[in-house]
C-alpha cells in the first residue's frame, strides 16, 4: 500500500550489489550485515532487553553516552572490563553510592595522588577520645587500613593488619 509494505515469508532479505547480505529477518532473529550500523535519531538506540556487539563508538567529536533512565546499567565480560579516555577525564556520577567491589583480588589506585577531599578531620583535643573518627593508616605495599583516631597516630599499633 501507498504507506505500509508487508511481507509473509519465512525469511527476508536485502544483499548489497555485490551479494553480500545487508539484512536479514526470520523468526528467530534479525541480522544486519555492515561494517557500521549508524543509527542517526536524536533519541539514540533505544533496547528493550539486552545488547551484545565487540564495540560501542561515538562518531568523532561526539559524547558517547550509555544510560538507562530507570532502572540500572549493567556490562558483564568474562574476561574483564576496560574503560579508557585517551585524553580526558572518566568520571562516575551517582545520586547514590558508588561502590567498587573485587570478590579476589585487589583494588588499586595507581596514581600519582589520591585525595578524600570531604574525608572529615579531627580536631586537636586533649583527651583521647576518638570523636567516632578514624585514621587511614598506609602499609609499606600500598595496602589500606582504618585505625581509631587517638590524640597522636595509632596506625603502628595495628602495623600487624600489613603483615
Amino acid at each position: 500500500g501507498p504507506k505500509m509494505v508487508e511481507f509473509h515469508s519465512q525469511q527476508f532479505q536485502i544483499n548489497s550489489r555485490d551479494g553480500k547480505p545487508l539484512f536479514t529477518v526470520d523468526e528467530n532473529e534479525v541480522v544486519i550485515g555492515t561494517d557500521k550500523l549508524r543509527v542517526t535519531g536524536p533519541e539514540g538506540a533505544l533496547f528493550e532487553h539486552s545488547v551484545e556487539t565487540p564495540l560501542v563508538k561515538a562518531e568523532a567529536f561526539k559524547q558517547l553516552r550509555l544510560e538507562s533512565p530507570t532502572r540500572s546499567l549493567s556490562m558483564d565480560a568474562p574476561r574483564g572490563i576496560n574503560i579508557k579516555a585517551q585524553a580526558g577525564n572518566i568520571e562516575a556520577l551517582s545520586q547514590m553510592d558508588i561502590k567498587l567491589h573485587s570478590s579476589d583480588g585487589v583494588l588499586l589506585l595507581d596514581a600519582e595522588t589520591v585525595r578524600l577531599p570531604k574525608l572529615p578531620e579531627g580536631a586537636r583535643g586533649g583527651s583521647g577520645i576518638s570523636q567516632g573518627l578514624y585514621e587511614i593508616c598506609v602499609c609499606p605495599d600500598g595496602k589500606l587500613y582504618l585505625s581509631v583516631a587517638g590524640v597522636g597516630s595509632t596506625c603502628q599499633e595495628y602495623s600487624r593488619v600489613c603483615q
